[in-house]
Order: structure tokens, then C-alpha cells, then sequence
């Protein structure tokens, strides 16, 4: 009896103990969070929505893979001129162009790398302005730099682009159809990061045009499913090999006066399979964390990460640029 309850005394301490370190472990974990995660997340996003917006920049400039027989005369310097950008149309007559970015600086931002269109079924009648055109996607060690830092995200995979609404940029800017709607999926892209590790993003977004006073909005739904969430916009590995999940919850909005890598409203919440909480994401906010009221014309400066275990809270404001 003296050994069984030795042995019961011993198995409450262990147990005991092994509570107190996981807690201890997860209040540590708590402390330590930088949010990179969600930091990494959005600088993906963010890029991948500006190579989208890029992307159906110059298909309306390409009337052979658009649709149109002739070019477009005047669309107030919104579409081309994009900041280093390059346009191998060599393959055009097959539905295939290149993207080539030539290193050029500009708001901060440095490109490098390419990427490849080609219009699904393009040999069988199929043009961008239609409707549920599908077109390829392929990022070949497409790399954005931040100027100021040095810090890059570097993209190799591939997604799909689809024109959901039919129609193009030209004939949204020319005031010919209210909006352009269009959607990004792909799985397992490649994100190599300054730090030399990578992730594995599954991006699944839906993106909504809009032009008004000479300014183009774009609103952005997630649409994936996985695991029983959806609203998704992303989902995958981070640069430490963790699962994760980014779900949104409002929209996330940007537009040309800011820049796609700085949305003016939107909230996300993103969680990582080997941490107890959630962090949320909150977009348009000024240097105290505090949301900048839409419509002010003011771009914010930058956007606000609040994460909670049990009654702790703790936040981070970080700066666009």
C-alpha cells in the first residue's frame, strides 16, 4: 500500500510538473511573440494583389490576348508605365507574354525576377474580356525589395487568374462596366524570405475593381477553404515550417493612391498551429494603432497586430513602409 501510494504521489508531481512547464512554455511563448508570421503574411499578400493588379494592367494593353483589335488611345496614364517593368510579347500570337523586372527603384520598392502569362486554351478562342478566362500564372524568382531595409520576399510557383466578371481594365477606366472582378488561386507557392528561409503559401483571393474621381479601389475577399475555416485568403507553412491559417473577416481594401502594399481598411485573423492564440490583423491605422477613418483621403501608416492568451493581451503597430 506504502509503494502504491508512493507511486501516486510521484505520478501527481509529474503530472503537476509537466502542466507547469507547458503553461510556463505557452506564457513564454506569449511574451516572445513578434508577429511575423502575420508580418510575413501581409507582405505576401500585399505583393501578390500588386502583381495581380499588374498583371491585368498590361493584358489591356495586349489586344491580342485581351481581345481587342486595336490599342487603347487614352486612359489617363493609369494603365502601362508600370516602374521597371519590361513586356516580352514575343509569344503573343500563341497567348503567352513575359513579364521582366529590371531592378528599377521606386516607392520603395525594388523588382527583379519574371512573370509568365499564358491564357488557358488561348489556341481554341479564349481572350481575357471574356468572362471565366482562365490565365497562368508563373512567378520565376520573382523578387520585391524594400529599399529602405533590404528586407525582400521572393516568389517561384505558380496560380491561376481567372476573370470572373469578363471585361478588362481599359473598359473599367473608359466607365464601360461598374467593376472587374477577377480571382487568384494556386497551391504551394514558394516564398523565400531575406533570412534565407521559405514558406509555402496556398493563396485564394478574390479581388474587386473599382473606378471613381480618377482613383482605382480594389477589395479584397478570401475564398479558400481548408480545415473546416473558410473565407480564407491564404494558408499553408511559415519560414519555420508551422501551420498556419489567414482568414479574413472584413475585406481588405486598398487603393492606387497608397499602394497595394498599403490597404486603407480590412482585418484578418491569423492562426499558427503551435501557438494557444490568434492574432488579428487590422489594416488602415495611424502611428498610435488607431484606425484611420475611410474617406479622409488620407493614406494610412500602416496596420496593427492585437493577440490575447487567456486574461494577457498585448499589440504592435507596424509601419508600411
Amino acid at each position: 500500500m506504502k509503494t502504491k501510494h508512493i507511486f501516486s504521489v510521484f505520478t501527481i508531481l509529474l503530472v503537476t510538473g509537466l502542466l507547469f512547464m507547458a503553461s510556463c512554455k505557452k506564457r513564454q511563448a506569449f511574451k516572445n511573440e513578434d508577429g511575423q508570421t502575420s508580418i510575413d503574411n501581409r507582405n505576401v499578400q500585399s505583393e501578390n494583389d500588386n502583381a495581380v493588379s499588374d498583371i491585368n494592367n498590361v493584358i489591356s494593353n495586349q489586344p491580342l490576348m485581351n481581345g481587342r483589335t486595336a490599342s487603347p488611345s487614352n486612359t489617363n496614364g493609369v494603365l502601362s508605365n508600370i516602374c521597371g517593368l519590361v513586356v516580352d510579347t514575343t509569344g503573343a500570337h500563341l497567348g503567352t507574354i513575359t513579364l521582366n523586372f529590371n531592378g528599377t527603384s521606386c516607392n520603395n520598392r525594388t523588382r527583379t525576377g519574371s512573370i509568365k502569362l499564358t491564357i488557358i486554351d488561348y489556341a481554341s478562342g479564349k481572350r481575357w474580356k471574356q468572362a471565366g478566362c482562365v490565365m497562368k500564372v508563373d512567378y520565376i524568382n520573382y523578387k520585391i525589395t524594400r529599399t529602405s531595409d533590404g528586407k525582400f520576399v521572393m516568389l517561384n510557383g505558380t496560380q491561376n487568374l481567372t476573370n470572373i466578371s469578363g471585361g478588362s481594365f481599359l473598359a473599367l477606366l473608359l466607365n464601360l462596366q461598374p467593376n472587374l472582378s477577377a480571382s487568384v488561386t494556386g497551391t504551394n507557392l514558394s516564398v523565400t524570405f531575406e533570412s534565407n528561409k521559405t514558406a509555402t503559401y496556398n493563396i485564394h483571393r478574390k479581388f474587386t475593381y473599382t473606378w471613381a474621381n480618377s482613383i482605382l479601389k480594389c477589395v479584397g475577399e478570401g475564398i479558400g477553404t481548408h480545415n473546416g475555416l473558410s473565407n480564407l485568403e491564404n494558408w499553408g507553412k511559415t519560414r519555420d515550417g508551422d501551420d498556419f491559417t489567414s482568414q479574413v473577416i472584413t475585406p481588405v481594401v486598398w487603393n492606387t493612391t497608397c499602394g497595394a502594399w498599403a490597404p486603407i481598411e480590412g482585418q484578418v485573423h491569423i492562426k499558427v498551429d503551435s501557438k494557444e492564440f490568434e492574432v488579428k490583423g487590422t489594416f488602415g491605422v495611424n502611428s498610435s494603432g488607431n484606425v484611420v477613418a475611410v474617406g479622409t483621403n488620407q493614406c494610412p501608416y500602416g496596420w496593427k497586430i492585437d493577440w490575447t492568451y487567456k486574461n494577457r493581451s498585448n499589440s504592435k503597430t507596424i509601419g508600411y513602409n
